[in-house]
C-alpha cells in the first residue's frame, strides 16, 4: 500500500482521545509484520488504547525514529461537509479528521517501514507511535518509560507534527493547573454576609492577568515565536448552582506556556503566592476561605540547538529547509527530556488546518513527505 492507501485506513478509525486507538494500532502492527517486522506494543492500564514501537534493520546501534502519535481531537459541534472518518480526495487534498495531525505522517512512515523492510541497513529505522497526545501528551509516558531502561536508544527523533515540511527546532512548554476557591454561602439577598467564591475566583484570574502583563512587558523573549514570551491563560471556569445561592466553589482551569529561559514552576509559585494574599485580606470574616491548587498536566519545552548535528542531517536530507520555531506543544520535549536525545519537528501539512472542520492535508505535502522519508532511508542504507 502507498501512503495515501494507508492514510485512507488510519482515518477510518475514529481515534478520538476519549475512544481507543488500539484497532488503528492492531493495524499497523499486522501491516508491518506482514513485511517481516516485529512490533512492541505497550498497553495502557485498560488495554484499549497502546503505544507501538518498532525497528527495522540492525538492532546492536542507535537508529533515527520517526515519531507520530495516533489520537485525534473530537468534531462534536464542527460542521463537516462529509464523513470526517472517511478520507475524501479532490482539488489535490485528502480531507479528513487527522489528515494533517497527524496521520499523514504516520501513513508516511508506514509506507517507509515496508520499502526499508527490503533494503540492508547501515543505521536502523525506529517507528514510534503513541496514544493520548492531544490530551496532553499523556500516552507516550509509558514508551518512553520502556525505552528509558534500554542501554541503546535512538540517536535522533522526528516528530511529524505539521510544520510544512519545515524544521522546527522547538516549541514552549506547558503547565496546566486548576485552582479551586471555597468561599462561604448564603442567600443572595443576603450575599455580603457571605463569600462569594466566583468573585474570589475573579479576583484570582485578575492576578493571573497582572502576572502576563508583567511577564510581555519585562519576561524574557524568543523572536523565534510568533508570540514572542511566555503566556498565561484561563481556558475554564466553573461555579455556581443558582442565582439566588452565593456560590461557595469556584474552578478556574489555567495553563502556563513558557520560553525556555522562564520557569513554569516559579511562575506557578508567584500565582499561588497572590492566590494566598487575597484569602489572607478575607480570613478575619470568613475563617474557611481557601484557594486550593491542582496540577492536571506538564511538559516540557523543546530547544534543539541549530548548530547541532541533528539539524545538520536532516536539512542534508531536506536541502535548505527554512528553520522555525512552533506554537504548539509536541512530545519531543519528553522525548528530549527523558531519554536525552536530540530532537525536531518536521512534517508534512500545515496545523491551520488542523482541528477545524475539513480538516485536510495537501497531496503535494504529502509527496514532499514521502520525497524526505526516500531520501532518509538512502542515508541510513548500507
Amino acid at each position: 500500500m502507498d501512503t495515501l492507501t494507508i492514510l485512507d485506513r488510519l482515518v477510518g478509525f475514529a481515534t478520538v482521545s476519549r475512544e481507543p486507538n488500539r484497532p488503528l494500532i492492531d493495524f499497523i502492527s499486522d501491516f508491518l509484520a506482514g513485511h517481516g517486522i516485529e512490533s512492541e506494543i505497550v498497553e495502557a492500564e485498560d488495554g484499549r488504547k497502546a503505544n507501538l514501537f518498532a525497528t527495522i534493520g540492525p538492532r546492536d546501534r542507535p537508529g533515527v525514529m520517526l515519531s507520530g502519535h495516533t489520537d485525534v481531537v473530537p468534531v462534536d459541534g464542527q460542521d463537516w461537509s462529509h464523513d470526517p472518518f472517511r478520507l475524501r480526495v479532490a482539488d489535490g487534498r485528502a480531507y479528513g479528521r487527522g489528515t494533517a495531525d497527524m496521520k499523514g505522517f504516520v501513513a508516511s512512515a508506514v509506507a517507509l517501514a515496508a520499502r526499508a523492510s527490503t533494503r540492508d541497513l547501515e543505521t536502523p529505522l525506529h517507528l514510534a507511535f503513541s496514544h493520548d497526545e492531544e490530551i496532553g501528551c499523556v500516552g507516550v509516558r509509558s514508551l518512553i518509560d520502556r525505552l528509558a531502561g534500554r542501554p541503546l536508544r535512538p540517536k535522533l527523533a522526528i516528530i511529524g507534527e505539521p510544520t510544512a515540511m519545515a524544521i522546527a527546532t522547538g516549541h514552549k512548554g506547558k503547565l496546566a493547573a486548576r485552582a479551586t476557591c471555597c468561599g462561604v454561602t448564603g442567600h443572595s439577598a443576603l450575599a455580603p454576609n457571605a463569600l462569594n467564591a466566583i468573585h474570589l475566583a475573579c479576583d484570582f484570574v485578575g492576578a493571573l492577568r497582572g502576572l502576563q502583563s508583567e511577564i510581555e512587558r519585562d519576561g524574557p523573549r524568543d523572536a523565534d515565536y510568533d508570540i514572542p514570551y511566555t503566556t498565561l491563560h484561563a481556558g475554564r471556569i466553573a461555579g455556581g448552582t443558582a442565582l439566588n445561592i452565593v456560590p461557595e466553589r469556584c474552578t478556574i482551569d489555567f495553563e502556563i506556556r513558557n520560553v525556555a529561559e522562564d520557569d513554569p514552576e516559579a511562575i506557578l509559585a508567584r500565582l499561588m503566592d497572590e492566590a494566598a494574599a487575597l484569602v489572607a485580606a478575607r480570613r478575619e470574616r470568613f475563617p474557611d476561605a481557601r484557594i486550593g491548587f491542582e496540577r492536571l498536566n506538564d511538559y516540557p519545552g523543546l530547544a534543539t540547538p541549530v548548530a547541532s548535528e541533528a539539524v545538520a542531517f536532516l536539512r542534508g536530507i531536506l536541502g535548505d529547509s527554512a528553520l522555525c520555531k512552533v506554537a504548539f506543544g509536541t512530545e519531543g520535549g519528553l522525548f528530549s527530556q527523558r531519554l536525552g536525545i536530540p530532537v525536531l519537528v518536521c512534517g508534512p501539512g500545515s496545523m491551520e488546518q488542523g482541528h477545524k472542520a475539513d480538516e485536510f492535508i495537501a497531496l503535494d505535502q504529502l509527496a514532499a513527505c514521502d520525497r524526505m522519508m526516500e531520501r532518509l532511508l538512502d542515508r541510513i542504507a548500507a
